[in-house]
């Protein structure tokens, strides 16, 4: 018998001996949705993985005087008052397989289109630790999405967090689905976040993904719409895990956050249920640090790889001064707004050129474009102030240099007009702009 397994025996036997085997068992006192309180659980810990009569497992949110509160995050069967809860003694995790490459999978490494688990599954944790500055480097590497408007005027570093905010149906999720597939050969493992959409909407992004031959190196990561809310909270966080088990291994990722609004209205749904007290918009008060600690996993890493997030944010009106969108900008590296304006006149992307940013700038570009990005959107954004003054102005009536503004700021953003999965490379864009700086 081997040494190994005879010490495995002996650890056994004196767990035994101290009770330490034995785990604490409770009983279901009161359920709400998918949030129940438990009594006898006296020694259980926060976030302590629990199993409520092979129904259901969830992990302990709130320790009360007499009872604790416990977030279901998967449930097989109808659970009741008295139902028998055991505590495991372990905190709540989640699962993954390197398989899940090219497939659709959830939290537990269950493939969502066949509904089997893959067998050389893995416990992770379910919320990633902390990366600490020190193991932290400069971003300095340029991730290129294929658009030029973005490439040239935005540009994202690799470890970079850059926002991406506009209104229903305005092409965000069409934004960093381009820059997933323009990941093709460039030695980047992308991880799609797909949150409360329904199974239809996720199969058809699949479809499109694999018909382009984007899956090869795509995981889909998927809460559905009709999950439990306590799913559809914890699977951002375990996607930030999966990208730091890669990013470990020297990889670059880039992970993208279908959308952080549903996000944070969910939390705030779970909070209210488990008697949180509300702050501004009813949002609990620490929402501020759950998108923080979420989105401060992206970084370039001491050991070369790296995690680049792309978090996609949704407004009303094209307000960008509501409480979570501000959070979410004051936490990013920058930001691409939408505008339905430009939408509805056929911009594609649909970026409004005044209210993005990249706080990164050239420090991500190769020098070619750092230099005809700059002169492009100087005369882009001067031509953008001109319209709003002179769009309705017979152009004949201009002065000839102003007449020529015009016509060159048209011409630009004509030739930012990009289809989806329409990439150009970095160095097609500097010529498709060349004749029109400094003329």
């Amino acid at each position: 018998m081997s040494t190994k397994l005879n010490d495995s025996i002996s650890e056994k036997v004196a767990a035994i001996k101290e009770g330490r085997n034995v785990y604490q068992v409770g009983r279901v006192t009161r359920m709400r949705n998918y949030i129940i309180e438990v009594s006898g659980l006296e020694e259980a810990g926060y976030f302590e993985r629990v199993t409520v009569a092979d129904k259901a497992e969830g992990y302990v949110s709130r320790i009360g005087k007499y009872t604790v509160t416990i977030e279901l995050v998967k449930v097989n069967g109808p659970i009741h008052v008295g139902d028998e809860v055991i505590a495991t003694g372990k905190p709540f995790g989640a699962w993954f397989s390197p398989d899940s490459i090219g497939k659709v999978v959830d939290m537990f490494a269950e493939d969502k289109l066949t509904g089997l688990m893959f067998k050389d599954r893995q416990p992770i944790p379910a919320v990633a630790p902390p990366i600490p500055i020190i193991d932290r480097t400069q971003v300095n590497r340029p991730l290129y999405t294929g658009l030029a408007s973005i490439d040239l005027m935005y540009p994202i570093g690799r470890g970079q967090r850059q926002l991406i905010l506009g209104d229903k149906k305005t092409g965000k999720t069409q934004i960093a689905l381009d820059a997933i597939a323009n990941q093709k050969g460039q030695g980047v493992i992308c991880l799609y976040v797909a949150l409360g959409k329904t199974k239809k909407a996720v199969k058809e992004i699949y479809a499109e993904l694999m018909s382009r031959g984007v899956m090869d190196y795509t995981i889909v990561l998927a809460a559905f719409q009709d999950d439990g809310a306590p799913a559809l909270y914890m699977t951002p966080q375990v996607g930030a895990s999966i990208a730091n088990i890669y990013m470990r291994q020297g990889s670059d990722v880039l992970m993208v956050l279908d959308d952080l609004t549903l996000h944070a209205n969910i939390y705030r749904e779970i909070s209210l249920l488990v008697g949180k007290v509300p702050g501004r918009d009813a949002y609990p008060p620490d929402i501020f640090f759950v998108h923080a600690s979420l989105l401060e996993q992206g970084c370039q890493h001491k050991d070369g790889g790296s995690i680049t997030i792309l978090p996609i944010a949704e407004t009303r009106g094209g307000d960008i001064t509501d409480y979570i969108t501000t959070n979410i900008i004051s936490i990013t590296d920058g930001q691409i707004v939408l505008s339905a304006k430009e939408f509805e006149k056929g911009q594609k992307p649909a970026i409004n050129f005044g209210l993005s940013v990249s706080r990164l700038g050239g420090q991500v570009q190769d020098k070619s474009l750092k230099q005809i990005g700059a002169d492009i959107r100087r005369e882009l954004l001067s031509y953008l102030e001109r319209r709003e003054v002179f769009e309705l102005a017979n152009i004949d009536e201009m002065s000839v240099e102003m007449r020529t503004q015009i016509i060159r700021g048209r011409e630009i953003l004509k030739r930012m007009n990009q289809y989806k999965f329409t990439p150009l490379a970095p160095d097609d864009m500097p010529p498709r702009f060349a004749d029109l700086v400094g003329a």
